[in-house]
C-alpha cells in the first residue's frame, strides 16, 4: 500500500494540525512538488517488493492538484510499482474543487476509483466557523456530480463535537457508500485552540459530544451503514481497504513531505525539509500499537495476535471492561461494544506494557 501526501491547501482549517502549505504564496509550486515526489518515488520503489493493492492521496487537499500533475504522478506510480493488483485508489477532495470538468477529467485518468469528500458539516455557519471554503449547497452538488460522473465508491467526512450538530435530513445517503465521523479535537497551535482559549468559540461539554456521537451513529445505521471502526461506517463491501490495513498494521510506503512509512519493524517519517527520521519498534511498542489499533475496530483484538508473554496480563486487565459491558470476550477475541468503542483509546492505554 502507498500513501501520497499532498501538502497544499487553499487555506488552513482552524482545527487542522496536519502539515500543509497554502497553494498560493508557498515556496513550492505544485509542479516542483510533483518533481520532488516523483524523484522520491523512484528512489524508494525497491521498498515495495509485493504488488500494490491500495493507493491513497491524502493531505492537505489532493483535489488541488491539476489533472496534468496528477497524471504525471499516476504515470510515475505505474513505472515504479507493480499496480496489476490494485483494488482501491482514494483521492481526498474538498467539495469546491469537484467541478463537473474536474470530475470528468479525473474519471478519464482511469486510476482513481474512490473519492473521500470533506463535508465536515451541513451547517453553513459551522463551515465558516471552522474555516471551510465550501457551502452546504456546494457540498451536496459535489456528491451528486461525483455520482453522476461514475464515482460510485464515495466516502464523506463529518465532524461532531461542534457547537451545533449537523442535521442530516437534507443529505442523500443513498449516493454514498462510506461515512467517517470524527470528534473535533482542539490541537495545540491551531487557530481553533486560540479561539477557544480566548473564549471566541465555546465547544460543547463531554456529555453533549457523546450525545452527538450516538445520534450520528443511529442515523448512519438507519441508512444501512455498518460501523466497523470507531469513526467509520460503510455499506457491506465498501469498508476502506487502505485504512483497514493501517489498523491491521500492514506495512506501507509514505511519499511526500510529512508522510509516514512502516515496514513492520520500523517507522519512518518525512520532514518538510526533505530529510527523514525513523524509529525501530520494540516488541512492547508493537504490542501497544496492536492494542491501540485493534480495539478501535468492531472486530476487536484477536488473541492469536497477542504474544504469549502478554496474554495473562491482558486477561487480567480486560476483566473490568468485560464486567462493565465495554468489552465482550468470545471467539478467541476481545471485541468492544458500542459504548466500549467510545472508550477504546483509554482502554488500550490502560493495557499498555
Amino acid at each position: 500500500m502507498v500513501y501520497i501526501h499532498v501538502p497544499f491547501c487553499h487555506r488552513k482549517c482552524t482545527y487542522c494540525a496536519f502539515y500543509s502549505k497554502p497553494v498560493v504564496g508557498s515556496q513550492w509550486s505544485v509542479a516542483s512538488y510533483t518533481d520532488a515526489l516523483i524523484e522520491e518515488m523512484r528512489s524508494r520503489c525497491g521498498e515495495q517488493a509485493h504488488p500494490i493493492r491500495t493507493v491513497y492521496f491524502g493531505g492537505g487537499t489532493p483535489s488541488i492538484l491539476p489533472l496534468d500533475e496528477l497524471e504525471r504522478i499516476v504515470k510515475a506510480l505505474h513505472e515504479c510499482f507493480d499496480l496489476s493488483q490494485v483494488e482501491e485508489v482514494t483521492l481526498e477532495a474538498n467539495p469546491e474543487d469537484l467541478t463537473v470538468d474536474y470530475l470528468q477529467g479525473l474519471k478519464s485518468l482511469g486510476f482513481v476509483n474512490r473519492l473521500s469528500i470533506g463535508l465536515q458539516s451541513l451547517d453553513d455557519g459551522m463551515l465558516r466557523l471552522i474555516g471551510r471554503r465550501h457551502t452546504v449547497v456546494q457540498a451536496l452538488a459535489a456528491i451528486e456530480n461525483a455520482h453522476a460522473t461514475g464515482f460510485h465508491n464515495l466516502s464523506v467526512d463529518f465532524i461532531y463535537g461542534l457547537p451545533v450538530n449537523s442535521q442530516f435530513s437534507i443529505f442523500n445517503f443513498q449516493l454514498v457508500s462510506h461515512v467517517s465521523a470524527y470528534a473535533l479535537t482542539v490541537e495545540p497551535g491551531t487557530a481553533l485552540a486560540v479561539q477557544v482559549e480566548q473564549g471566541r468559540v465555546v465547544l460543547p461539554d463531554e456529555d453533549e459530544v457523546v450525545r452527538q456521537y450516538y445520534t450520528l451513529r443511529q442515523q448512519f445505521v438507519e441508512q444501512g451503514l455498518r460501523q466497523y471502526e470507531i469513526s467509520n461506517f460503510a455499506r457491506p463491501g465498501f469498508e476502506s481497504k487502505h485504512n483497514s490495513r493501517y489498523w491491521d498494521r500492514t506495512p506501507y510506503l509514505g511519499l511526500g513531505p510529512g508522510a509516514h512509512s512502516f515496514d513492520g519493524f520500523r517507522r519512518q517519517w518525512n520532514r518538510p525539509d526533505g530529510t527523514f527520521e525513523e524509529e525501530t519498534l520494540t516488541e512492547a511498542d508493537a504490542y501497544n500499537e496492536l492494542l491501540m489499533t485493534a480495539l478501535r475496530t468492531t472486530r476487536g483484538l484477536a488473541l492469536a495476535q497477542v504474544p504469549e508473554k502478554y496474554k495473562e496480563r491482558l486477561h487480567r486487565g480486560m476483566q473490568p471492561y468485560v464486567d462493565c459491558g465495554w468489552m465482550v470476550r468470545g471467539d478467541g477475541s476481545y471485541k468492544p461494544t458500542a459504548e466500549g468503542l467510545l472508550h477504546a483509546d483509554g482502554i488500550a492505554a490502560a493495557l499498555f506494557v
